[in-house]
């Protein structure tokens, strides 16, 4: 699978599975189908209320935890100093991890301090129990605030990137500061899957609007990170890494 490099030197997939809404055995599951079928990048979250499943379903698919990119974040109530350690010691319990690879926080909250949520933030980095860490959410002003405040690379911002939805300055001011941006809702809660003009981009390459728009992410080296329940749409999603779409056709989805 092709990946990004993050600022820190790591190589992230560019296409991870999104675990917002999946829950208990469901969630075990998918997690477990999805790396089997070779998907090595999960993305969870405190608030998701999942990550004891996202860690059952690793734990069962037998791979080993070094081969899989985890990502999880931190919520906005609970970005004070304490409260940053006691959540995250919370994730790691939940996901049955000793580490995970890329920490994030999840929404700004402008009445913390962010240097006091950077500061757990490259403590807990320093003490190798998170690989890389960045934001979710967050402005360009904000992803400024956030490198000059850390010690450590801000590496990430996860925002709602998608066709209609083309946030071309966060991504270019992202991109120009050494920072990955990552797409979630990359599909519009299948908002796009039957949008006329992606639908004809598709036929013309045998593959449906949905591997359209996740193809057009990736080739601009933005991250995705579907939520997919089924076998199907997991295999759909992974089929975007073998055909590419042309100057003109991404500027036609560039303007929808």
């Amino acid at each position: 699978m092709s990946s990004v490099k993050l600022a820190s030197g790591c190589d992230l997939p560019l296409l991870g599975l999104g675990t917002w809404e999946l829950r208990g055995d469901q969630c075990a599951e998918v997690v477990e189908r999805a790396l089997d079928m070779g998907y090595r990048h999960i993305d969870t979250a405190h608030m998701y209320r999942n990550q004891d499943a996202v860690g059952q379903g690793l734990k069962q698919s037998g791979i080993d935890r070094e081969d899989v990119f985890i990502t999880t974040k931190i919520w906005q109530d609970a970005l004070r100093y304490d409260q940053v350690m006691k959540q995250f010691q919370t994730c790691l319990d939940l996901l049955q991890v000793e580490y995970v690879d890329l920490l994030l926080i999840h929404w700004p909250n402008e009445t913390v301090p962010l240097e006091e949520t950077l500061r757990a933030f490259d403590e807990i980095q320093a003490a190798d129990r998170v690989r890389h860490i960045g934001v979710s959410n967050f402005s360009n002003e904000q992803v400024d605030r956030a490198i000059q405040l850390a010690q450590a690379p801000i590496c990430n911002n996860q925002v709602e990137f998608h066709v209609g939805h083309f946030q071309e300055s966060v991504w270019r001011h992202c991109r120009d500061h050494g920072v990955v941006v990552t797409a979630h809702r990359p599909l519009a809660v299948g908002a796009i899957a039957n949008d006329a003009t992606l639908a004809r981009i598709g036929g013309d390459h045998n593959k449906s609007a949905a591997q359209v728009a996740l193809r057009w992410l990736v080739q601009r080296q933005i991250i995705a990170i579907p939520k997919a329940s089924s076998e199907a749409h997991l295999q759909d999603n992974m089929d975007i890494f073998s055909w590419t779409l042309d100057e003109e056709e991404m500027k036609r989805i560039d303007l929808l």
